[in-house]
């Protein structure tokens, strides 16, 4: 049965068509076979444009943000994100001490090193981690001490303290945690630590926290759903969109 997008897309085929296709050719027939029936009819959904592909899946995402082949787009997020100019100079290895069963809730995660030799971890999560301050806390000690090894590496004898850059550890909720619902007009939390004298010294690690889903009821509420007034503001509504579960 011809559905609404065959109507204007008319290279859409039918799943009669698409399943003809699979069974002519036994590579295909034998992968398709071996699926369970749930992910068969997804992917004819898929082909026959009744739903669209979730473009928040891990090798979506990966693809769209990734440091590696479209360094220009991460680069953008993290330039507004952090309010300074960023350049990826270099993809780091993710080899830190994250429990074992952390990536059931992560959609992505990558460390970057930046061109003034600071480190940005980029985080996308389904769910809001319980205790997201401390568990961010702990990975945050990590990529600092892995900075601190590699100044020390790099630099030898001539090692200073100084040479230590900063470290950031940026995190996108879908379903942000109970921290952040009593603070509904807000969706951009930044975290440094200051001391209570006002005496500046620098202790080299930030946070950003962002809940998309009280972004997304922020631009409810303005009847903003469509209106966007930056580039920071269009990234979030990606972000946010991308986590709908279909098209």
């Amino acid at each position: 049965m011809t559905n609404k997008l065959q109507q204007y897309f008319p290279m859409i085929r039918t799943r009669e068509e698409v399943l003809n296709e699979i069974e002519s050719k036994n590579k295909l027939k034998n992968l398709f076979y071996e699926w369970t029936e749930e992910n068969q009819n997804e992917f004819l959904d898929f082909c026959t444009g009744v739903k669209g592909i979730k473009i928040m899946y891990d090798f979506m995402i990966k693809e769209i943000l990734n440091p590696e082949n479209t360094p220009e787009r991460v680069n953008e997020l993290l330039t507004l994100l952090l309010g300074q100019r960023v350049r990826i100079v270099d993809v780091l290895p993710n080899d830190g001490t994250r429990l074992a069963d952390e990536s059931t809730f992560l959609i992505t995660d990558m460390v970057v090193q930046l061109e003034d030799g600071s480190i940005a971890n980029l985080e996308i999560q389904k769910i809001g981690y319980y205790f997201p301050g401390e568990r961010s806390a702990c990975y945050s000690a990590d990529l600092l001490l892995r900075q601190y090894k590699r100044a020390r590496g790099i630099k030898g004898k001539r090692f200073s303290y100084r040479d230590i850059k900063q470290v950031y550890t940026i995190v996108l909720f879908e379903k942000s945690p109970a921290e952040f619902q009593n603070f509904s007009n807000n969706y951009i939390h930044r975290f440094m630590q200051k001391s209570d004298t006002g005496v500046n010294i620098n202790l080299l690690q930030e946070y950003l926290f962002i809940p998309l889903d009280i972004f997304k009821k922020n631009q409810q509420n303005e009847n903003r759903s469509v209106k966007i007034e930056n580039r920071l503001e269009a990234w979030l509504a990606f972000s946010a969109w991308m986590f709908r579960r279909q098209l």
